[in-house]
């Protein structure tokens, strides 16, 4: 392991530690059995796509450039402990931030949704957070959707020549709040308000979300970019070969 390996490595132990130590598992994503079977085989039906697209690209890419498995890793070790902070907000589910906008921005969306999976269900097994019946819902909104978001505006600030930094932090921090968008509606179409329906239940658990979510959308914005810099300082040849590798990918 190279020197600047071993500097990542420590890093990520730092943060898992910070962040992990004083945690309680009893937050969720979308708990274990809250959603109708129905609306659990249809969210694990539109994720299945997705998730086999980035099986592909994460085989391909890694066996073609080795390097970029260490950055794997860390995106997969930063979703986890990223999104293991957590604020009970609203029955049925809680606040937290997601991690996944790191992943977004350095091998896009199908990537992300397996790394994605991969962490709702170590969560769910080892920590009680979220649930396997709730796989596909937690990871549309938390794996694919905001991952899409994020990746969309990142890139949007790049053809519109946005300060590489400011574009990091505002797509990482709206795909985070996106994330809760969604989860809002998934929530709203299993419980429709009695007298407004979806889009009045929807609201509701917006309403419930917002005062823990915005500042976690921030705080995640920060993070993502520091982690950024970060690997900017010490991960050069990984992110050289990564940049190879989306060109590689782009030509095919």
């Amino acid at each position: 392991m190279t020197s600047s390996e071993k500097k990542i490595m420590q890093a990520s132990a730092a943060l898992a530690l910070f962040f992990g130590v004083t945690q309680n598992a009893f937050a969720m994503h979308i708990m274990e059995g809250y959603l109708p079977l129905s609306h659990c085989i249809a969210w694990d039906a539109v994720c299945i796509p997705v998730a086999v697209w980035g099986v592909l690209s994460i085989r391909k890419t890694v066996d073609q450039h080795r390097r970029t498995l260490l950055l794997l890793a860390m995106s997969g070790a930063f979703i986890f402990v990223i999104s293991s902070l957590k604020i009970p907000s609203v029955t049925g589910s809680c606040s937290h931030m997601t991690g996944t906008g790191l992943a977004a921005i350095l091998f896009g969306v199908p990537v992300t949704s397996v790394l994605g999976i991969i962490v709702l269900v170590f969560q769910a097994i080892l920590l009680a957070h979220g649930g396997l019946t709730t796989l596909g819902a937690n990871t549309f909104s938390m794996a694919v959707l905001g991952p899409l978001v994020t990746w969309l505006l990142y890139v949007l600030g790049g053809k519109l020549r946005v300060n590489r930094k400011v574009s990091i932090f505002l797509a990482a921090s709206l795909g985070d709040l996106f994330t809760y968008c969604v989860t809002s509606v998934q929530l709203a179409l299993a419980y429709p308000s009695a007298s407004g329906g979806v889009g009045a239940s929807a609201v509701k658990f917006l309403s419930v979300f917002a005062p823990t979510q915005v500042p976690l959308a921030v705080l995640e914005g920060i993070l993502t970019v520091l982690v950024i810099i970060g690997l900017e300082s010490y991960a050069q040849p990984e992110l050289r070969e990564l940049a190879a590798a989306r060109e590689g990918a782009k030509h095919e």
